[in-house]
């Protein structure tokens, strides 16, 4: 399917010191998607590894996992873009299912729902997406079980939702607000394993209540959203 010249995707991977494990992210980029790498500020020659493997690098000085993705949505041209961790986490090869469904015109947004190996997700991670997914299904009617950082949607109608957090929340804003905007939204499964490195969100209790205040806030957004529809 991603073969095909008119199904092209560009796949939006955020970098902070990702060096070690860029190579085998990139190596297996299924034809047809052109990965935008956007490095973060990184410190470990991220940028220029990336670079030597073939992907296509902006560079993004404003510090947070949102500013990133926005950064790459901005750079993006493809009609169809795909986001994922860049840590090894995920399969690039898991894309084309990701993808499919957008590409073909049978949903609007597809999310990757993690099936974690033993010890891949911290239980405090696990316990927050559940969390967070309940609270997704009650506010705005998505079904979904995971919020996962695999994703596709077409770049346009992204732009437009008008996500505005820069840090922690925005894979949650996306979700909330595609929901509340009526997007059709699906969710396959994909394998997670252990990541290269140490999470800069979860590994760390300064990241880990970072992401709990930016998700609060776009909770209570998407909870006077609602009220007003």
């Amino acid at each position: 399917m991603l073969e095909a010249p008119t199904a092209k995707v560009d796949v939006i991977l955020p970098v902070l010191n990702e060096r070690d494990a860029i190579p085998w992210v990139l190596d297996r980029m299924p034809k047809g998607c052109n990965p935008i790498v956007v490095d973060n500020g990184s410190d470990d020659g991220s940028a220029e590894v990336a670079a030597e493997h073939g992907a296509q690098v902006v560079s993004e000085s404003r510090r947070g996992f949102g500013a990133a993705c926005f950064a790459g949505l901005e750079a993006a041209t493809a009609p169809v873009v795909a986001f994922m961790d860049c840590d090894a986490s995920l399969d690039p090869g898991d894309l084309e299912a990701i993808c499919g469904p957008v590409l073909d015109g049978e949903a609007d947004l597809v999310l990757g729902a993690r099936k974690a190996e033993a010890g891949a997700l911290p239980l405090h991670g696990r316990v927050a997406n559940r969390y967070l997914a309940r609270r997704v299904r009650r506010l705005c009617g998505a079904q979904v079980t995971d919020i996962g950082p695999m994703r596709a949607a077409r770049r346009e109608a992204l732009l437009d939702l008008g996500i505005s957090d820069r840090r922690s929340g925005w894979p949650l804003e996306m979700v909330l607000r595609a929901g509340l905007a009526g997007w059709r939204i699906a969710e396959l499964q994909v394998p997670y394993t252990a990541r290269i490195g140490k999470s800069k969100v979860t590994g760390t209790v300064r990241g880990t209540l970072r992401a709990v205040k930016d998700m609060r806030a776009q909770l209570a957004k998407a909870r006077e959203a609602a009220h007003h529809r």
